[in-house]
């Protein structure tokens, strides 16, 4: 095994560690599965170590027959990725979808206990103008085949969010995003939404103080148009999604984070030390270019003490990656912590 593959085969075992500190709020967690690397272990193996661990949730990031086929009768709930290599074909017809879902869902449901299915993630550019259509489109399909319980979203970037501070100014920065928010309002789907706290901060530090974005004590921001007093990054980032949703004309769709996470080396603030300030129930060690999401659980508090939004709100998300991808070059890819929780 290679010294990289060492690496993350050890942050593996440093993100299962940290389950051991999981708060008793947390009901359920998860964690991505990545398969871009060498010298990975079998599907099956990856599916009896979640299970060994307590995890109860995984995210794929496209439709992988073997996973699948792994996770039947696992009782490990699935957010499904169409892959964003998928989006056209799955945005052109109704029948590309439906072979899509004939194809990747209708085998493995309900063996499989899929849960979501993503249509695109971080989608930039042209490509954001076929995620309605591949949404619709892949409703269309589910229903059909009598599939409707699956819940289908797509997975948005912080940045799709202009003007977050304060949270209440939040508002959708293209107006794609009022029709993704519309369409989810209609079809009872959350939003997934990848919210970095340290991108946050690291763009800004000047402004926002290091303890307020790993969710430490110490720092008070005051939204004067909520009334609400926040007490860490994290929450204020997420209500700013929540203001968003309400302007787009979508109060009721919940929002599930996808993808979250802090570095221990490579960048700045990225050190053992600042990771280790996150919350442990949070904690995990990514060897993956950037955390990817699966974790599913109820989050019936904050771990700040900040009254946000939505109080008491069925909060389900994931982070983390179990085997080493190479999605984001920066900071170093075998360094990220996602700390990752949800609306």
């Amino acid at each position: 095994m290679a010294r990289n593959d060492v690496a993350s085969m050890f942050a593996v075992a440093l993100f299962i560690g940290a389950f051991a500190a999981v708060p008793t709020s947390v009901q359920s967690i998860g964690v991505c599965y990545g398969v871009i690397g060498n010298n990975l272990p079998s599907r099956s193996d990856v599916v009896q170590l979640y299970r060994s661990k307590g995890i109860n949730g995984m995210r794929i990031y496209f439709a992988d027959g073997q996973a699948l086929s792994a996770l039947r009768n696992s009782g490990i709930s699935l957010i499904l990725d169409i892959g964003n290599d998928q989006l056209a074909n799955i945005a052109a017809s109704t029948s590309n979808a439906a072979s899509w879902v004939q194809n990747n869902v209708r085998p493995y449901y309900p063996a499989v206990n899929i849960k979501y299915i993503a249509a695109g993630n971080e989608v930039l550019g042209g490509a954001t103008q076929s995620i309605v259509p591949a949404m619709r489109n892949l409703n269309a399909a589910l229903s059909a085949a009598g599939l409707g319980a699956i819940k289908v979203s797509t997975s948005i970037r912080f940045d799709a969010v202009a003007n977050s501070f304060p949270p209440s100014a939040g508002v959708f920065a293209q107006s794609y995003m009022t029709d993704v928010a519309r369409l989810l309002a209609s079809t009872g789907a959350p939003l997934l939404a990848n919210v970095y706290p340290y991108f946050a901060y690291r763009d800004n530090p000047r402004d926002i103080s290091l303890n307020y974005a790993t969710f430490q004590p110490g720092t008070t921001v005051r939204d004067q148009n909520n009334g609400l007093t926040y007490t860490c990054l994290f929450d204020a980032m997420v209500d700013a999604v929540y203001a968003a949703l309400e302007k787009a004309g979508a109060p009721g769709v919940k929002v599930v984070i996808s993808e979250s996470g802090w570095p221990s080396a490579g960048g700045f603030a990225a050190s053992p030390d600042t990771r280790g300030r996150t919350p442990r129930g949070w904690s995990t060690t990514s060897a993956g270019a950037r955390p990817r999401s699966g974790r599913r659980w109820r989050r019936t508090s904050s771990p700040c003490s900040t009254r946000t939004r939505r109080p008491g709100v069925r909060r389900r998300g994931a982070s983390g990656c179990s085997t080493r991808t190479s999605r984001r070059p920066t900071p170093s890819s075998s360094n990220w912590l996602p700390t990752s929780s949800s609306s």
